[in-house]
């Protein structure tokens, strides 16, 4: 290949580098007009709930539910051994454990949830019923 040929070829895919660092450079990941997650889905899918229930009232949550008991007590009620997933401890509640306060807690399967043991404050984000 000669000298000249190269330095066009070398020369245009310079110029397309140069363009595609700038439109990646200036590409808006969004605006108010037209936003990545509207304004909507955020309020729907990340507001927890605040409930106070009385003691021996059972809340049971879908899986994904996320509970945080911020006053009073509770342990955890589960159909089976396991129970929920403790995120800020990093480990697995089992059934009939007490729940730690201001734990983000998770429910790893439909059907589990808290039993109150006292009068409770809890917040919490998802899918839930109250017993």
């Amino acid at each position: 290949m000669d000298k000249g040929k190269l330095k066009k070829i070398l020369l245009v895919l310079g110029i397309g580098a140069m363009l595609f660092g700038a439109a990646v450079i200036y590409a808006s990941p969004g605006t108010s007009k037209d936003p990545l997650v509207s304004l909507s889905y955020m309020e729907q899918h990340t507001k927890f709930t605040a409930i106070e229930v009385k003691s021996g009232t059972t809340i049971i949550g879908k899986r994904g539910t996320e509970i945080i008991l911020r006053a009073g007590g509770a342990t955890i009620q589960s159909p089976s051994v396991h129970g929920l997933s403790d995120v800020t401890a990093g480990k697995d509640l089992k059934n009939g454990e007490g729940v730690p306060r201001n734990h983000l807690l998770i429910v790893p399967r439909d059907g589990r949830g808290v039993k109150t043991t006292t009068t409770a404050t809890l917040m919490i984000k998802g899918e839930y019923t109250i017993k």
